[in-house]
């Protein structure tokens, strides 16, 4: 008697959670909604409208129209070298850091999950340079970098690529441990995907060597993982400016300059060009953000259906 009357109670407990949650609902999401609205929305919009107008302060604007962005390229007539450099500079650098990122943070994590002895612990090691804030790792590095480079009379600054390369060690430090976490989760069956060990047994046995296991069972597997972190290491690294900015300064002759700190010197570094450096910010989020979804489109369609 009691088992049948289990079903009719669990039914009716969820009919009054379901109901309770759509009572209360708008009271929690009201409150997120407003505050999104204040703290992204309008400031995007407004954004957005300054950057057709020439301004000081935000109240303080005049109507220009297009001639802000046509000053993105052009400066007194002369194309704009240093616009144009930062942009491949920094596709250049985004496309590196992606790829050792997600390469060194794969092979750790696959490592970390072989049940090797101290697995938690270097797991901790690993993620700790992602607690550590983006300036304050970057001076430390520069003291490093400065003090090795220093034996062949070199600074961090001595060339635009010794500047990329300690770029380049820098996010990676960084951020490899974060992805290894995702990775890890990932590949435990704990996150975004599921890695079944029937499928992985049933391979061995039809003489699957490790590469044709990583290579057809494993990454196809993993790929809403590795979407996520191809998106995370993609955005973070095209937005990537404090570490720009402590690390190299641009220097030399603004050669290690990305975008995000190229922005940062025409809104905040020449005067009376505020406009166009608001022109350049909403260039750079349009920028970005076709890049994200062609590069999340072309991995979600590799992922395998369940």
């Amino acid at each position: 008697m009691v088992s049948r009357l289990r079903p009719i109670f669990k039914k009716r407990k969820e009919t009054i959670m379901e109901k309770a949650i759509k009572r209360y609902f708008p009271i929690f999401l009201i409150p997120t909604m407003i505050a999104f609205t204040i703290g992204f929305i309008v400031p995007f919009v407004y954004g957005i409208f300054l950057s057709f107008c020439k301004f000081t302060t935000v109240t303080d604007w005049k109507w220009k129209g297009l001639e802000n962005y046509t000053k993105i390229l052009f400066v007194n007539g002369k194309l704009d070298t240093t616009f144009l450099h930062s942009l491949w500079y920094t596709a250049l650098f985004t496309i590196v850091s992606v790829l050792i990122i997600n390469l060194v943070a794969f092979a750790i994590g696959m490592l970390l999950t072989k049940g090797i002895k101290g697995t938690n612990l270097f797991r901790t090691v690993f993620f700790m340079p992602n607690l550590i804030g983006g300036i304050v790792l970057s001076y430390i590095w520069l003291m490093i970098f400065n003090s090795v480079l220093a034996h062949f009379s070199k600074t961090i600054v001595s060339t635009q690529w010794y500047a990329f390369w300690g770029l380049i060690i820098v996010v990676c430090w960084q951020q490899i441990g974060y992805m290894m976490i995702i990775y890890i989760a990932g590949i435990q069956n704990n996150f975004f995907a599921s890695i079944p060990e029937s499928m992985i047994e049933a391979a061995k046995i039809d003489g699957a060597n490790a590469w044709q296991l990583l290579k057809n069972v494993t990454l196809p597997m993993l790929m809403p993982t590795i979407t996520i972190c191809s998106f995370l290491t993609l955005t973070n690294g095209f937005k990537l400016f404090d570490q720009n900015l402590a690390l190299t300064g641009g220097n030399p002759g603004k050669l290690s300059e990305l975008l995000a700190l190229n922005i940062y010197d025409t809104m905040y570094g020449m005067t009376g060009w505020q406009g166009v450096g608001q022109a350049k910010a909403v260039i750079f989020f349009i920028l970005v953000a076709v890049i994200s979804l062609v590069q999340n489109k072309l991995t979600t369609s590799k992922e395998v259906a369940e």
